[in-house]
């Protein structure tokens, strides 16, 4: 009885992971939601490629933004869209469709990499708060996968950790107890680090709270009205967080700490 008790509270404590909802993943010219769509997708996609060769960059960006709204969030189509609007010099959507695609899929290196590119282009150069060395390497850690792939990882290892637990438990070798005891143990860890960086990742797709100034350039204020005295200024593509909302004001913080008030119409939330 104690060794079925034990291996029932191990199964309550490494199933608790968050629900996750399913992400629509494509290579660039690959139709997304083909079940739904095979056909008109596909050729979408096929149009904007042939744009994006051709050079008619704001004819191809606002077919995907037509992909978006008829299909919802995909890491790939929010990719090559952020491709055509830094293509065709609006580098702030550039960067907002760049940090929505690594909202869904941050182990994307490709999608890292064109981000610090546009990134580049852009005129405040604000350095963040030091944070504990630790705390970077864990972020690095979990932006290897996303949300999904976190999850699955889970699951795997989860499935291992039973086969360990019956092979500590009912074989007599005890070479192989002590195998299906350490490895139990190190997969345990893992089943509990992954359902932490999946619940990690996915908070940021639903509480969505850091936004893109869109605004060429822009005065932040002390308070939410036109009248409040002018704190700083900041400049297109840079990111924010948003901290509280009043009317058509958003209470706004830099990654150096700097807070203030912004209109609603200057920013747009990731």
């Amino acid at each position: 009885m104690k060794r079925i008790y034990f291996i029932f509270t191990i199964f309550i404590i490494t199933t608790s992971s968050p629900a996750q909802d399913s992400l629509t993943v494509t290579n660039s010219n690959t139709a997304i939601n083909i079940s739904q769509q095979p056909a008109t997708v596909s050729d979408i996609i096929s149009q904007a490629a042939e744009l994006y060769s051709k050079g008619d960059f704001m004819a191809a960006a606002a077919l995907y933004e037509q992909i978006l709204k008829e299909n919802g969030a995909s890491a790939k189509i929010y990719y090559n869209l952020g491709n055509n609007y830094y293509k065709s010099g609006r580098i702030a959507q550039s960067i907002l469709n760049y940090e929505r695609a690594l909202l869904l899929d941050p182990g994307d290196s490709d999608t890292r990499h064109n981000l610090e590119i546009a990134r580049l282009k852009t005129v405040d150069k604000i350095e963040p708060v030091g944070e504990f060395f630790l705390t970077i390497w864990v972020r690095l850690i979990q932006n290897r996968m996303s949300t999904d792939q976190w999850s699955v990882f889970a699951i795997i290892c989860f499935i291992l950790l039973i086969a360990c637990l019956f092979l500590f438990f009912f074989t007599r070798r005890i070479a192989l107890k002590k195998l299906g005891f350490y490895s139990g143990i190190s997969l345990l860890t893992l089943v509990i680090a992954a359902n932490i960086f999946a619940y990690n990742g996915k908070q940021p797709q639903k509480n969505r709270c850091t936004a893109i100034i869109l605004s060429q350039t822009t005065t932040i204020k002390s308070s939410p009205d036109s009248s409040g005295t002018d704190l700083f200024i900041l400049h297109e593509g840079t990111k924010v967080e948003v901290k509280s909302r009043l009317n058509t004001w958003n209470e706004i913080e830099t990654a150096d700490g700097n807070v203030g008030w912004i209109r609603n119409e200057e920013i747009e939330i990731i």
